[in-house]
């Protein structure tokens, strides 16, 4: 799948050197570093696939996500304009994504923190698939940064992992 345009906004995998800078500005802003880790693995922007999603000619938003055997790990998702429909419009071109790929799973991982991320993968059918307590401590050794308070004051303890069948 190379394109999807859903409203005014178009989904599609980078295609030029300034798309690649973009994202990794992104992982800087949006995750503090240019590595994101999820479940002890390390990842880098350059080494997961991506889509951006764009709105009248600006990138707003974007997407990394890995394959594996039988599944695919969403390892972010951002949107530079929140309530706007650009998450959805990422997660549903991931999820198409792995649908054709033939893979029977989209998965990924959240802190504890991040009610917010709940409420929006579970009104779109996620399921919580485990809860890994206290995986951050061993995630803190891979990234440094990751800090110890998050959204709302709360602590950042757990990786809540939530699964979508496909």
């Amino acid at each position: 799948m190379d394109t999807s345009k859903k409203a005014n906004i178009e989904v599609r995998p980078p295609q030029s050197a300034e798309d690649q800078a973009w994202l990794g500005q992104l992982w800087l802003d949006e995750w503090g570093g240019d590595t994101m880790v999820s479940r002890g693995k390390l990842y880098r922007y350059e080494d997961v696939s991506a889509v951006i999603a764009w709105l009248d000619g600006s990138r707003v938003g974007a997407a990394t996500y890995s394959f594996d055997k039988d599944d695919c790990e969403l390892t972010s998702i951002n949107a530079v304009i929140t309530g706007s429909g650009i998450g959805s419009h990422l997660l549903s071109f991931v999820e198409q994504t792995a649908r054709e790929a033939g893979l029977g799973r989209l998965w990924f991982v959240t802190t504890n923190d991040n009610v917010d991320a709940l409420r929006f993968y579970q009104k779109r059918d996620y399921r919580l698939a485990a809860v890994h307590v206290n995986a951050i401590e061993a995630a803190r050794k891979l990234k440094p940064s990751i800090p110890a308070i998050g959204y709302y004051g709360i602590p950042i303890r757990d990786e809540l992992e939530l699964e979508k069948l496909l």
